[in-house]
């Protein structure tokens, strides 16, 4: 038998099992390795790289509730730097698969874990949180990134913590500290502006308006300090020297709207006003609080909607760089829109704090429990609340006239400004708005103003009661929500309408600029055009209705009034238009947003009409025959002598709003003919038109010695004075020089405010110009301040408006915050503007580092808006190279406004100089 390898049959059968499961095993990992193999390349490859670029959060994840802490500090540190500590955690849910957070941050300097990390990240309510890879912050784009070992699951909650440093800095924007003197003493206040993009300037945040969120707040403070939020305040804790104040979550709502101060404020009442301990004592937040209460009640009954929260603070800061802030339940305010001294402050003092806070108000709903989806909208917000503030204001003042006075305050605003070729459409597309820079340029004229106005039109040609409505089911519907501009559209009941709401709207939103209707009465026949300024200009942008729009015409025929009339065409008939006798007058008191030109012989008859007998015509309709009729001249579409003669009545004209309507045109003349032969006689004839009207104050008022009882009468009281002084009348003069010397002796007593002092500054020297910047050094109330800084820039003394606008780039001589406003008027000073366009081109840098976007646009159009020779244009451009190569883009385009406006100015020279000449002659022979 031959050689063999024998085994036993118990070990063959044992083997045999082995290899069974061995090969079952194999079969099995086959599997396993096939499905995974299977689900790896099925699953979607999600591309995240360099998502860390784009301006805009990815959608992906969305935020659910923060709780914040915060410790500002208010002694300076080693370093003499004052700071904050913090830190924050915000609970969040995964919408869309990704492995990248991107949170926003700004200028915040963070703890890192012991990995390295600039964040902790962990899972809620089980989920399971991956392990951090990769932390940095983005600066550009103002990011706090952080890249995951692995994707986050859809629908998990995480919780992201962080602590950090920030500089509480002086420069009015996320958490900073505003600074005043009580008592000799330095004050200083830990205060918030978030809006639009730097609430991530005070803690890591999701910084939409769309990604609404809770906010649980904790402030840790100094014992003396009051800590305010948006929220009431739960509990103050004592910890060795300091407090910890905690304060109720808030309602879900946007970042921008977060708002904390930690100061030694005192408040009045329930429905709180806070300030400076002395103003408070002084009773300068009395008037702000007896109509508080009465605006919120308005509102609720307006939007018949309650106010959303328990409780309504409302401070006053020195340091503030807007107007106010609509943070929900905690409005900061600057100083002067909030405080009213019974005593010092003027007329419009009270009307500015009126409409500021019923604006603040009004975005408590309209803003604050309904938020625009993206900051294209902005214009939703910011209009509505600057048109319902005037009926706000119009509920608590009944005598005021406010709701005419928005017609000259916002409308005739927006109209200049949007008659600008380089105007924009109310809504912007998304992509066009993305940066902090373009979203703070939406912050302007077109965005409050034309807002304002066009949603008056709305109003007006719906009816209010109407309009109410429609609001309160947009306000019910979306509450605490976002939207668009066109979901109110949907809310709004359309009562014998030629067209939808957005048919007729879209046509005012999504195009720039507004029509001049001209109406020919010899036919019957109505056009429209898109109106613009500079007739040759050409708009900057395409429109996608071609520049025409859904016209509204209020109209009257010799004083009756007619049914309204909708011009929906470029071209159209109607025939009660058509007549050889009776005046025509159509957008009868301004009710929509266009301007209205006729044939010469209507332009007779109602030229005629304002002669023989004005009061027939409304005034708000007198104030805009002069402002269309001067408009419709520099586009070239009337002879400026006609436009001149809407002027000529005024000599019995007794009313303020066509007297501010004619100043506003005549100013023009008398600044661009200043230094040229039409001057004398342009002189003479504003004396005879305005001695009239200075006689007729001087009687009613006694002599000057008794207050005018009407709002607006007390306005003209100030025109009278001021055209009067500036045409030289002898009388008012002599008035002006006595009150200006009355004032240096007794301070306490300020008799007809800005305009007396102005005109006695300016007929003084150093000794005057002295005593008022002594009073601005110590003054301690902001209104009294911006007062002072106006009357200083009065003065004709070269040297003196040379040493006060270098006074600016020192902020222990000029406050920052009224920078602004030093170079605005001293550039409307004849002898300062030279003076003011020489610094600006020597301090460009400096000032757009220390002032926003909107306040260099702002300074620059005051100091060369009057260029208008061959000279100013050259060192415009020259201007705007300069600024183009050290890399400032956006602000070059702010200068093209200027260059614009100068050729503009140019033309005007030469084509109306002698025409202006001969009617002058003519009128005055």
């Amino acid at each position: 038998m031959g050689k063999g390898l024998y085994i036993s049959k118990s070990v063959g059968i044992t083997l045999i099992v082995l290899a069974v499961a061995a090969v079952a095993t194999i079969i099995a990992l086959s599997v396993v390795f096939h499905n995974e193999k299977s689900r790896t390349v099925e699953k979607p490859q999600i591309n995240e790289t360099d998502q860390w670029k784009s301006y805009r959060l990815p959608g992906t994840l969305s935020p659910q509730y923060y709780n914040i802490t915060l410790w500002p500090r208010l002694v300076p540190d080693a370093n003499g730097m004052y700071i904050f500590t913090g830190h924050s955690g915000v609970a969040f849910t995964c919408v869309k698969e990704t492995g990248l957070i991107l949170i926003h941050s700004n200028k915040l300097n963070y703890t890192l874990t012991p990995e390295g990390h600039h964040a902790k990240l962990t899972g809620l309510e089980g989920a399971k949180a991956p392990a951090i890879n990769k932390t940095w912050l983005e600066v550009e784009t103002q990011y706090l990134v952080i890249q995951l070992s692995e994707t986050l699951q859809v629908g998990k909650i995480y919780w992201l913590y962080m602590e950090f440093q920030g500089e509480l800095a002086n420069d009015l924007r996320g958490f900073y500290r505003s600074e005043y003197f009580e008592d000799g003493v330095k004050k200083v206040v830990a205060t918030t502006q978030m809006e639009p993009t730097d609430a991530r300037k005070a803690f890591p945040c999701f910084d939409e308006p769309a990604m609404k969120a809770v906010f649980h707040m904790t402030l840790i403070h100094p014992s003396g300090t009051v800590a305010l939020s948006n929220g009431t305040k739960t509990i103050t804790l004592r910890n060795q020297n300091v407090l910890q104040t905690k304060f109720k979550p808030t309602l879900k709502m946007s970042t921008y709207l977060v708002a904390f101060v930690v100061s030694e404020y005192s408040s009045i009442r329930t429905v709180r006003i806070w300030a400076r301990r002395t103003a408070i004592e002084a009773g300068h937040g009395d008037y702000a609080l007896s109509i508080t209460g009465r605006i919120l009640d308005f509102f609720q009954s307006y939007y018949n909607s309650k106010y959303p929260l328990p409780k309504s603070d409302q401070i006053a800061l020195r340091d503030f760089d807007a107007g106010a802030m609509e943070n929900w339940g905690l409005i900061t305010y600057r100083e002067t829109s909030l405080l009213y001294d019974p005593i010092t402050s003027s007329n419009k003092d009270k009307e500015w704090v009126s409409t500021t806070i019923a604006h603040e108000l009004a975005h408590m709903w309209f803003g604050n429990l309904v938020t625009m989806k993206w900051w294209n909208d902005l214009w939703l917000n910011e209009g509505f609340a600057t048109y319902v503030s005037y009926l706000g204001v119009d509920d608590v003042q009944p005598t005021w006239n406010i709701k005419d006075l928005m017609v000259m305050t916002e409308t005739h605003k927006a109209f200049a400004f949007d008659s600008n070729k380089f105007s924009r459409p109310l809504s912007l597309p998304e992509e066009e708005v993305k940066t902090p820079a373009q979203i703070n340029a939406l912050f302007n004229t077109i965005t409050y103003s034309k807002g304002g106005a066009v949603l008056r039109m709305l109003s007006e040609f719906l009816s209010e009661p109407v309009f109410a409505r429609g609001l309160s089911a947009y306000l019910k519907q979306f509450a605490y929500g976002n939207t668009v501009y066109t979901d109110l559209w949907g809310k709004l009941q359309e009562v014998n309408l030629p067209a939808t709401i957005s048919e007729i709207m879209n046509r005012w939103i999504l195009q720039m600029g507004f029509p001049v209707v001209t109406i020919d009465t010899r036919t019957g026949n109505i056009t429209q055009n898109h109106f613009l300024s500079d007739a040759d200009s050409k708009p900057s942008r395409s429109s996608p209705y071609n520049y025409e729009w859904f016209v509204p015409i209020s109209w009257m025929k010799n004083g009756t009034v007619m049914d309204r009339y909708w011009l929906l065409e470029k071209n159209a008939t109607h025939d009660p238009m058509k007549t050889n006798s009776e005046w025509v007058l159509a957008n009868v008191n301004v009710s929509g947003f266009y301007r209205v030109n006729y044939d010469p012989q209507n332009w007779q008859r109602l030229l005629s009409q304002l002669s023989t007998d004005h009061s027939v015509i409304p005034v708000l309709s007198r104030a805009q025959i002069v402002d269309d009729a001067f408009n419709l001249a520099k586009a070239n579409m009337i002879n400026m002598s006609l436009a001149l003669r809407t002027t000529s009545y005024l000599s019995e004209e007794r009313e303020y709003l066509p007297w501010q309507s004619a100043i506003k045109h005549l100013n023009t003349f008398i600044n661009r003919f200043r230094h040229t032969e039409v001057n004398t006689k342009m002189q003479k004839f504003l004396r005879s038109k305005v001695q009239p009207l200075f006689h007729y104050l001087k009687n009613i008022t006694a002599d000057w010695t008794e207050i005018l009882s009407s709002h607006t009468d007390q306005y003209n009281q100030l025109n009278a004075i001021s055209l009067a002084c500036t045409a030289g009348v002898e009388d008012c003069l002599d008035l002006t020089k006595m009150w200006y010397r009355q004032w240096m002796k007794n301070p306490d007593k300020n008799p007809m405010r800005s305009t007396v002092y102005c005109n006695g500054i300016a007929a003084g020297g150093s000794e005057e110009w002295e005593f008022a910047w002594n009073l601005y050094k110590k003054s301690v109330d902001d209104a009294e301040a911006e007062l002072l800084i106006y009357i200083l820039s009065c003065t004709r003394k070269p040297e003196l408006l040379n040493r006060y606008l270098n006074y600016t780039l020192d902020p222990n001589m000029v406050q920052k915050k009224h920078v602004n406003y030093v170079i605005r008027h001293v550039a409307n000073n004849v002898v300062g503007q030279p003076l003011a366009w020489d610094f600006i081109r020597a301090n460009w840098s400096n000032i757009l580092k220390e002032q926003k976007h909107a306040s260099f646009f702002t300074i620059l159009y005051f100091t060369t808006k009057s260029f208008s020779t061959e000279v100013e244009l050259k060192k415009l451009e020259l201007f705007k190279e300069e600024i183009n190569k050290a890399g400032f883009g956006t602000e070059a385009l702010v200068v093209d406004e200027s260059i614009t406006i100068t050729k503009e100015n140019m033309e005007w020279m030469q084509k109306n100089k002698g025409e202006v000449m001969q009617w002058l002659k003519e009128e005055l022979a």
